[in-house]
């Protein structure tokens, strides 16, 4: 007996085929449209900006252009790069603290950011408070150096002249408030010893007299430092971390060194206005955090002398509030003021 359906039963299975058909293709779409709206909706070719409040060519320069490029291919958006220099790095941030908080406009900085709250107590704005943690990028560390010709060789001899010889030693630093002047301040609570600040305007001229011996020493980062190192024109006398770095094995902790217990690491990360929306918040974090899961990010920020590492917007906000408070009783207990 031949195997056939009605005419009646054929039209009634089409229609439930088509119907599942089209129930597909609604939910596959819906889905993609719940995906796109996470990501700003401005007009077309309108670029994100990730704002960096310093010059080119610092670690904070390097990871934004490191970034930058990479967070474009995956959003499908022009990423651009803008420096906006001046007054330690709070003309930047200013300018992202009053942008639209529409996921066009990001801060790239350093913790240089909580240490101004401390330092500027005037600012029209809260550094920490009016903008929200994304993702932190990278941990950096700094250096304790000096010139050869200063005659030390670790940590310890230098501390035990600065305290034969108060005020004998000097020291520089890219300007007051930087995190080169707050460290070697710690250093200097930490040691109870007393070093003559010489502030610069910029790391480029402070390197300049260090390498000429007009200066005995400072604190710099590690991709800074590196070449000079290597080439014998600096002596690195101990890192200000809680354990050695893999650029630079030879050279012991300032605990090590009997220089007391100094942890100066510094940290880098994205920030956005507040009250930009969460979801576009959530979509920044996972991107960057992606790309700093990769290994040509990796290796970009290592052989900089910093270590990639993400969080969630909550874990980077904890670091930013506790690093904000450590830094305030510093400047409150050696009275730094800034200029």
């Amino acid at each position: 007996m031949p195997n056939f359906v009605s005419g009646a039963r054929r039209q009634s299975l089409c229609k439930l085929a088509c119907a599942g058909l089209w129930a597909a293709l609604f939910f596959h779409f819906s889905a993609q449209a719940q995906t796109a709206v996470t990501v700003p909706t401005v007009a077309s070719g309108v670029p994100i900006k990730l704002i960096v409040p310093f010059t080119p060519g610092t670690g904070i320069d390097l990871i934004a252009r490191t970034l930058g490029p990479k967070l474009s291919l995956k959003l499908n958006r022009p990423v651009v790069v803008e420096n906006r220099v001046g007054a330690s790095g709070n003309i930047g941030t200013e300018a992202v603290v009053r942008a639209a908080p529409d996921g066009n406009t990001w801060l790239v900085s350093v913790n240089t950011l909580v240490m101004n709250r401390s330092l500027y107590p005037s600012l029209s704005f809260d550094p920490v408070n009016d903008l929200m943690p994304v993702t932190l990028s990278s941990w950096g560390q700094l250096l304790l150096v000096t010139h050869p010709k200063s005659g030390f060789s670790t940590a310890g001899e230098l501390v035990k002249t600065a305290k034969a010889r108060p005020g004998h030693i000097n020291y520089a630093s890219p300007g007051v408030g930087t995190p080169h002047h707050l460290s070697m301040e710690l250093f200097k609570n930490t040691a109870q010893v007393f070093l003559t600040h010489i502030p610069y305007r910029g790391t480029g001229p402070a390197v300049t007299d260090l390498l000429g011996g007009q200066v005995d020493a400072m604190f710099l980062p590690i991709h800074v430092a590196l070449p000079h190192i290597r080439s014998g024109r600096l002596v690195a006398l101990g890192i200000g971390s809680d354990k050695r770095h893999a650029l630079l094995p030879d050279v012991p902790t300032l605990a090590e060194a009997k220089a007391g217990q100094v942890n100066v690491d510094m940290w880098y990360g994205v920030f956005a206005p507040k009250g930009t929306p969460a979801d576009t918040v959530a979509l920044f974090n996972r991107e960057i955090n992606l790309i700093l899961k990769s290994e040509e990010t990796q290796k970009a920020f290592q052989t900089q002398g910093m270590d990639p590492a993400g969080t969630s917007p909550q874990e980077f906000g904890r670091v930013v509030e506790r690093d904000a408070n450590r830094w305030a009783q510093l400047i409150k207990t050696q009275h730094i003021k800034a200029d």
